[in-house]
């Protein structure tokens, strides 16, 4: 067999080198850290439970973080390295036998490389076990239409959404196509049929692989996050086109979303815009996480869902932005629930402490409200 062959075979039958820097990969999953921080000049950090603690090793010298992270770069992403002075990749590892994959950036500060790397759990978790609200499931049963994940980096966004991915797959006989830049959560097929591609492993870049897409008969697609136009618009045809379409954007808020997607765009379009998300949109989920009181749970999510309702609708079609929070809040009916309203379930189901929840609440004097016992989702209350 020639070395050819052979190197074909070990690549995609995903055969990967021991390298020196896994045994600091293994320690973070050794003791349940959620990441790796590697920097010159500091030991390793593994983030526990929200709290970054060094490992009892010495710093890394320069020369040393060279050795350790270069021979983790393909030659793609050692071009991207030197040309932006950073690379996002996924990175797996053998615990005991069990493959444990990882979200990898690497940096460069002050003239010296670094890395930060999140775990990702090799299982994925339930709505149930991700404390979501029951609407989650709702969210799932739509033919076509759009559903994003709104929030910042860390907020559990990628969870979610493998979640809500692995609801489908466990119920109906659909084909789930993702493209993921990186491949995040590996699925285990159960009715549906998945296909998994890779930025830059699998198909050289998003708008080739789209095009694909059309060819590959999906019924549900991951097009992951929405950072640009072209995403952005290709994402919104492809649920106009009958596909159910999941994707993440980096805002605080359900209702904030609208204007970070017009963001993208001039405002002559805005108008279009509008029309496309309205009749297209079937819900935003915005997330943040937060630590929990509860020595088994660790970290759990507040989520706010704004479902696009005949109100919510009307309220993106004509410009009036700012009364979407007040539409969440009473929009129980249709599913919808605003931080607030989680928060307090949170703190009554005794995941989170009171101090946590008034931290991050958006609106105070309503948690407080809503913690006497207060209904605040009534119209009129606020």
């Amino acid at each position: 067999m020639s070395t050819t062959t052979q190197n074909d075979i070990d690549r995609y039958s995903g055969k990967q080198q021991e390298l020196e820097v896994d045994k600091l990969f293994r320690a973070c999953v050794k003791l349940e850290g959620s990441d790796l921080h590697l920097k010159v000049g500091q030991p390793p950090y593994v983030r526990i439970r929200g709290s970054l603690r060094p490992l009892n090793r010495d710093a890394i010298n320069a020369e040393e973080m060279v050795r350790l992270l270069f021979p983790m770069l393909n030659e793609r992403n050692r071009r991207i390295f030197e040309e932006d002075g950073g690379a996002d990749f996924a990175y797996t590892i053998d615990v005991e036998g069990t493959a444990w994959r990882f979200r990898v950036n690497m940096l460069q500060q002050l003239g010296k490389i670094g890395l930060v790397a999140r775990r990702i759990n090799n299982w994925i978790p339930d709505f149930e076990g991700l404390h979501l609200p029951p609407v989650m499931e709702n969210l799932c049963r739509f033919d076509q239409g759009m559903v994003l994940l709104a929030g910042v980096t860390g907020s559990g966004k990628s969870t979610t959404i493998a979640s809500m991915l692995n609801w489908i797959n466990r119920n109906y006989r659909k084909h789930i196509l993702t493209l993921e830049d990186p491949i995040e959560f590996i699925f285990s097929e159960e009715k549906c049929l998945i296909n998994q591609r890779e930025i830059g492993m699998d198909v050289k870049d998003f708008e080739i692989g789209m095009k694909h897409a059309v060819r590959e008969d999906p019924d549900v697609m991951l097009v992951g996050e929405m950072r640009d136009q072209e995403t952005f618009l290709t994402a919104i045809h492809a649920a106009e086109t009958g596909h159910l379409v999941f994707g993440t954007i980096h805002a605080s808020s359900s209702s904030t979303t609208i204007g970070r997607i017009l963001d993208l765009f001039p405002e002559e379009m805005h108008a279009a815009l509008r029309s496309a998300i309205a009749f297209n949109m079937k819900g935003i989920v915005a997330q943040k996480l937060l630590p929990s009181i509860n020595e088994k749970v660790g970290r759990v999510p507040t989520i706010e869902v704004m479902t696009f309702s005949p109100t919510i609708r009307k309220l993106i079609l004509e410009e009036e932005d700012h009364k979407l929070p007040d539409a969440i809040r009473i929009g129980a009916e249709d599913g919808m629930q605003d931080f607030t309203m989680s928060l307090k379930t949170l703190v009554d189901r005794e995941l989170i402490d009171r101090p946590t929840a008034f931290s991050v609440a958006p609106n105070v004097e309503a948690l407080k409200m809503a913690l006497k016992g207060i209904d605040v989702s009534q119209p009129g209350i606020l």
